[in-house]
């Protein structure tokens, strides 16, 4: 069981890694997006009332704060699964050492 639970974990271990790596780009993506949309509002100021700049901006700052919510709610999930393997692995130790001593009794 405790193989399992090792497996288990790293299994997790690569799920999180992957998660963080693709977020982390999909967010550098994203904030360059953002950059040149900016920089593009900039030269064409003139032709875009206040009003439209404001309400895109605005939008932007709501997609940044879905994505940072999005991002805690994962990390939420991966402390959950965690936990979850940690209490379990502590769990099959446990039952494992008073089995062992158990056995050790008997053979005496």
């Amino acid at each position: 069981m405790q193989q399992v639970n090792q497996m288990a974990k790293q299994m997790l271990d690569f799920q999180k890694s992957t998660f963080e790596n693709t977020f982390n780009t999909i967010n550098v993506f994203q904030e360059q997006s953002e950059r040149m949309f900016d920089a593009f509002l900039d030269q064409q100021g003139s032709m875009m009332p206040q009003e439209s700049k404001n309400a895109i901006k605005e939008w932007l700052n709501m997609c940044k704060k879905a994505r940072d919510d999005y991002k805690k709610m994962v990390d939420d999930g991966f402390k959950k699964v965690e936990s979850y393997f940690s209490q379990e692995s502590a769990s099959t130790s446990t039952k494992s050492e008073s089995s062992s001593k158990g056995e050790k009794a008997k053979a005496s």
